[in-house]
């Protein structure tokens, strides 16, 4: 489960600034951005409201009046994956811009203001893989976990995981946890003491049109009953259900094809 360090509010609600390193926030660029409202809304009960457009039309997602993710359009002139983006946390998000670079990594948007609530950049890591960066204001992320409808958990996809993890680790700071397995390719990144994100080696599993990716896990009630919504919704399954160590997940995609997994955490 991501946490970030500070003071928590009631269901799990958070009342500080996050943890360098912490995922703190999740985008979705679509684009449809209203179709891809509804299929949300539907599925996880959220409802919205505008958010900063410096990148184009926005909305921030809510639960009971709780900011927990956003949905943008992808610009219709840029040939960009639908996909959700996970946010890591920055104090300062113009060096972090300049850790990436120095340290394999590219910039392709900002950094930039986001109007009063912060600062951001996008970037992506040396095998590819998209992620945002974030230096809170007004906007501390998201404002609640642990709860049916919120993040839960990012996860990157990727070919292996030692030389990319050694990137994060030096950007963010991270302490490396390696999972013991003869077959199954782990790190867990740990921030403050604490597990904020994992990096998952897939080698040739991943998909050819994809390539290496961040994954968001969606906490649900009952994954059974969120797998027979998501479909009637018009969502695909793309891994059926299975239990983990954090519970029985399954990998699925919105109408548009963004991926994500849903999440039925263990009690």
């Amino acid at each position: 489960m991501t946490e970030a360090r500070g003071s928590a509010g009631p269901n799990g609600g958070r009342n500080s600034r996050p943890a360098p390193g912490t995922p703190c926030w999740v985008s979705l660029m679509a684009h449809g951005p209203a179709a891809a409202q509804e299929f949300y809304a539907a599925l996880f009960g959220w409802e919205f409201r505008p958010g900063p457009q410096q990148l184009g039309p926005y909305v921030r997602a809510l639960l009971d009046g709780r900011e927990v993710a956003g949905i943008g359009q992808l610009p219709p002139d840029r040939h960009l994956p639908v996909a959700w983006t996970p946010y890591l946390a920055s104090d300062d998000v113009d060096r972090t811009a300049e850790t990436v670079r120095h340290r394999g990594g590219t910039i392709g948007v900002g950094p930039l203001d986001a109007a009063e609530a912060g600062r951001l950049a996008i970037g992506s890591d040396p095998s590819g893989a998209v992620f945002g960066v974030w230096q809170a204001a007004a906007h501390l992320g998201t404002a609640v976990t642990g709860v049916p409808g919120a993040p839960a958990w990012n996860e990157l996809m990727t070919f292996e995981p030692a030389s990319v993890a050694k990137f994060y680790e030096s950007v963010f700071g991270y302490r490396q946890e390696p999972e013991v397995s003869a077959d199954f390719d782990y790190v867990t990144l740990h921030s403050d003491g604490r597990p904020v994100a994992g990096i998952h080696g897939v080698g040739g599993a991943l998909p050819r049109d994809r390539g290496p990716h961040w994954v968001t896990y969606f906490e649900v009630a009952d994954l059974a009953e969120a797998l027979e919504r998501l479909a009637d919704l018009g969502g695909h399954v793309l891994r059926p259900a299975r239990d983990g160590v954090r519970g029985r997940t399954a990998m699925v995609a919105d109408p548009e094809g963004a991926r994500f997994s849903l999440l039925q955490s263990a009690r």
